[in-house]
């Protein structure tokens, strides 16, 4: 399928897909995807996908990005986990509307990184704040037009951690993003020393957004979760149909029947799709009925917002699950470093590890479902 995402480019997903493709390696090797490629990120519309339409973004549908990333994610996890964060402009939503307009006034392609953890307690000065700090997992951060990093609230927040946002020049990347998987993704630290962030260019995180849109109205934290969960069905997709590939064909070279004659190989491989299937179809499912909820102007409901966060979840893991049980059956030849499995092996790891993405989310999800308050901060 051809994709038009920018309605003013003639840049297609699919031609997106063609240089990650292409480079994928690079992005590995660089620890991070480069600013050209970023670049046609922009072209094709990926990074106005969260821009409110009143500032000219697409405020895309949530299921209609989360595919995107999914099919990025199939080519390479890292690229798709950065082509993510265009989704992050939903938290930004919460900024004035007049630093809304400054920040889109060149355009509503803006890139956003954030390393929001650990929440700093910085100074307080007339007017705003005295950023200092170091935050961590900044991922895209190399290419931004905009880094957010995570300030200690106080009495005008009510608690809630705040996110205070700077110029990419006032700004030391730290780089030490040396890990097994997603070593494109560029997740570095972040340093400042001193800034002065006014208060019209902090928000509160997943606060009220001044943008009245149905996007703006889906839950912020849960879609920041489910867009790095798409990861994972991309991921699962691409080692599945890999599988699948090599499965079909000869004979091996101690001449055994082929793979694909095995009955084992068969059996496992048809769990592995009904399982990802399965997930992908209640992954999508509750995010478009939690949409037509905000659309129509009413909140998503307690239940919908645990379901976004446990669909998320599971599907980050069913996603890894897959990619495992396609590594097994692969045999020897894919313990090899040059073999696909090895990077979809080690990349879809690294997606599980995410705190948004962790096993407790399973009791926060359980507890709203049975009526209970969940004892994970924020979960709804």
């Amino acid at each position: 399928m051809t994709e038009v995402l920018n309605t003013t480019s003639s840049a297609t997903l699919d031609e997106v897909l063609k240089t990650v493709e292409l480079r994928r390696e690079e992005f590995g090797d660089q620890k991070s995807v480069p600013v050209d490629v970023i670049a046609e990120f922009k072209k094709a519309g990926i990074y106005r996908a969260a821009t409110p339409k009143q500032f000219g973004g697409d405020a895309l549908q949530p299921a209609d990005f989360l595919k995107i990333i999914e099919r990025i994610s199939a080519v390479d996890a890292s690229a798709g986990w950065v082509a993510s964060f265009g989704s992050a402009l939903v938290y930004l939503a919460a900024l004035p509307l007049e630093t809304q307009a400054k920040l889109y006034a060149e355009g509503p392609d803006v890139v956003f990184a954030g390393g929001l953890f650990p929440v700093q307690k910085v100074d307080r000065l007339p007017g705003g704040w005295n950023v200092t700090g170091e935050w961590k997992f900044s991922s895209g951060c190399r290419g931004a037009d905009i880094i957010g990093v995570g300030l200690a609230g106080g009495d005008d927040s009510n608690g809630k951690p705040l996110t205070a946002l700077l110029r990419p020049d006032q700004v030391q990347i730290v780089e030490n993003w040396d890990v097994i998987g997603l070593k494109g993704t560029g997740s570095n630290d972040l340093r400042v020393q001193g800034e002065f962030v006014p208060d019209e260019w902090t928000f509160v995180r997943g606060g009220e957004p001044t943008v009245d849109e149905p996007l703006y109205r889906y839950p912020a934290i849960a879609y920041a979760a489910q867009v790095l969960a798409a990861v994972n069905l991309g991921t699962g997709r691409a080692a599945l149909d890999y599988a699948i590939q090599v499965g079909s064909g000869r004979s091996g070279i101690t001449g055994a029947p082929k793979l694909a004659d095995r009955a084992y190989y068969r059996i496992d491989i048809a769990k592995a799709e009904a399982s990802l299937l399965s997930a992908r179809a209640f992954f999508y499912e509750i995010s478009e009925e939690v949409f037509a909820t905000v659309s129509a102007g009413d909140p998503a409901t307690d239940k919908q917002r645990a379901l976004l966060r446990l669909a998320s979840t599971h599907v980050a893991k069913v996603g890894a699950a897959a990619v495992q049980s396609a590594y097994t059956l692969s045999g020897t030849a894919a313990i090899y470093d040059s073999n696909p499995m090895q990077r979809y092996l080690r990349d879809a790891s690294v997606v599980t590890q995410h705190a948004f993405l962790g096993d407790g989310i399973y009791d926060g999800a359980g507890a709203v479902l049975m009526g209970t308050p969940p004892s994970i901060p924020a979960f709804i």
